[in-house]
């Protein structure tokens, strides 16, 4: 979604606006009249579907949270049957190649959340819930204790170091890592 589709619905062009704004200048820049004005809609359109700034949020966080829990479900069937099923689908997310591996909506979305988080923690309510999910399902995926959790800290902290650009593994250290971490599935790559 980089950009509003003049042929989505008003909902859908106000969030891709809003998500816009806040990839471009931050959630200060996430006015309600620059939103109405990026989504072609009347600040009064706005008001109709969004109440608020904080009801614009959570209904990007709510859509957000929607799209990742997908995602998850869609990388654990994915994997085939049987214990580590879910860290094997942690660690194909996290890093694998191709549609399920960390891309560029999940860097938006990472930024939305950071946005949130800045202007009420609160609001990560829905994804704190589908992060939840992840952690019980890691937990009930018949590994030894910790093996799976591993897994998704590692993933987690990949993410983040991408989110901020903090750094940027080679090729063969992706490999290195990925290694270590297959290890925990009582597997070799």
């Amino acid at each position: 979604m980089d950009g509003t589709s003049p042929s989505a619905d008003a909902p859908t062009r106000i969030l891709d606006a809003a998500e816009n704004l806040i990839i471009a200048r931050g959630v200060g820049a996430m006015t309600l009249e620059a939103v109405a004005r990026e989504a072609g809609v009347s600040k009064g359109g706005l008001l109709y579907h969004f109440a608020s700034k904080e009801a614009l949020l959570e209904a990007l966080l709510g859509r957000l949270a929607g799209l990742i829990a997908q995602e998850f479900a869609a990388c654990v069937a994915a994997q085939p049957e049987g214990p580590g099923r879910v860290a094997r689908s942690m660690l194909e997310w996290g890093f694998g190649e191709g549609e399920m591996a960390c891309n560029e909506r999940h860097q938006r979305a990472g930024a939305v959340f950071l946005a949130a988080f800045h202007h009420d923690p609160a609001l990560l309510a829905p994804m704190r819930a589908v992060i939840a999910e992840m952690r019980a399902a890691v937990a009930a995926d018949g590994l030894p204790p910790g093996h799976g959790a591993a897994i998704m800290a590692a993933g987690d902290g990949l993410f983040m170091a991408r989110l901020f650009s903090l750094y940027t593994p080679s090729s063969e250290e992706l490999a290195q890592m990925r290694a270590a971490l297959s290890g925990l599935l009582g597997v070799r790559p």
